[in-house]
């Protein structure tokens, strides 16, 4: 007679051995997406700063701005009128090898590309070379974190409104397609082969130059109100330029992209066959077409937030809009590597930390997607 022990005991087995290898499975895609995604920024910030640096040519340019300045500081300086030549060069050189010591300029470009990579992947930002933060000083973290708010504000704002607005709209397109507006879309589609400054500078004539119902740029009215209310109405006074050059440089491409997108999965046979049963519309997009394409739009909507991170340098410098791609814009202008380094390395880790997670994002998302891979699903 069989107990029930031994008629459970059968059964429990492969259960255990299907979650130890489900286990394993994920652990071992865990260390290996992560060492991937590690080499990946090494090398990738190890360019930058040697992209940075022009393979040395940038120390020669700041050695003979060092040089220039200083010569001309202590020839113009009245208490060294009486020197000697001699004394003289020995005094530039003197300070010269004190100014490129201070800046690091007296190691080995390999030793101090070295040097910045160690750095840059423990998030130790270090000193501006040429640029301060409004307070005065030189620290990098200092530095982006001022101008952080200023662009999360603008890319935030923008950015949002463009991708909820653009997957609504092409919703209600891929419903009605062949209309009047969906003719329209495609028609006016091939805008946003402009970028966002041009239509940036076109506001900006229209608007405030012509117009003169909106700033010229900035972020708020010099000088700022004292109001919260009232310097809050001025930001977003200042702000309304500079978004809609963002939203409007890809508002009808966006729409059709991802009209064109819904459209492939509203044509499937199995959405035909929920039409033929007499489901309601609304019922079928969200279960049959939106669900489907989950993964790609929670991509898109993941990469849109990390993107916030590198602001719209040309925009933000057309506008005067005191935001991280304005400040990138400034320090690639002065050659301050450490800036551009720390911009680079904190999106790097940013975009990998988003790559690691969605593909645990499509494992929840799809039951079809299976992380490390496995059976009959997809694998990643």
């Amino acid at each position: 007679m069989t107990t029930l022990e031994d008629s459970a005991l059968p059964g429990a087995e492969p259960v255990k051995k299907s979650s130890s290898s489900t286990f394993s499975r994920v652990a071992k895609f865990t260390v290996v997406r992560l060492v991937s995604l590690f080499i990946t920024i090494v090398i990738g910030v190890y360019l930058t700063i040697m992209i940075a640096n022009m393979g040395g040519y940038v120390d020669e340019i700041m050695r003979g701005e060092i040089r220039e300045r200083i010569t001309m500081q202590i020839v113009a300086n009245p208490a060294n009128k009486n020197m000697t030549p001699e004394a003289r060069n020995k005094l530039v050189i003197d300070k010269v090898a004190l100014e490129e010591k201070r800046m690091g300029l007296d190691k080995p470009l390999a030793v101090r590309a070295f040097n910045y990579l160690i750095n840059a992947l423990t998030l130790d930002l270090g000193r501006a070379i040429n640029m301060t933060s409004d307070s005065g000083s030189r620290q990098v973290r200092l530095i982006i974190l001022e101008r952080l708010p200023p662009t999360l504000l603008l890319m935030g704002t923008s950015n949002l409104l463009l991708f909820f607005t653009s997957i609504f709209l092409a919703l209600s397109l891929s419903r009605n397609y062949g209309s009047i507006w969906d003719k329209l879309v495609i028609t006016f589609s091939p805008t946003s082969a402009a970028p966002p400054w041009f239509y940036g500078i076109f506001f900006i004539l229209i608007f405030a130059a012509v117009l003169k119902i909106l700033p010229f740029g900035g972020m708020v009215d010099a000088p700022p109100p004292e109001n919260f209310l009232e310097r809050t109405l001025s930001v977003l006074k200042h702000l309304i330029l500079p978004a809609s050059a963002l939203i409007f440089s890809a508002f009808f491409l966006s729409i059709y992209n991802w009209r064109t997108f819904f459209l492939i999965y509203s044509s499937e046979d199995y959405v035909e066959m929920a039409k033929a049963k007499g489901l309601p519309a609304r019922d079928i997009e969200r279960r049959y077409i939106l669900r489907p394409t989950l993964p790609t739009i929670l991509t898109n909507f993941a990469l849109l937030l990390i993107g916030l991170w590198t602001g719209a340098i040309v925009t933000e410098t057309v506008f005067l809009w005191p935001g991280l791609g304005r400040t990138l814009f400034r320090a690639i202008g002065l050659y301050d590597t450490p800036v551009i380094v720390a911009s680079t390395i904190i999106y790097a880790y940013l975009l990998a930390i988003t790559v690691f997670l969605l593909d645990f994002v499509y494992a929840l998302v799809d039951p079809r997607v299976k992380v490390g891979g496995g059976g009959g699903g997809g694998q990643l």
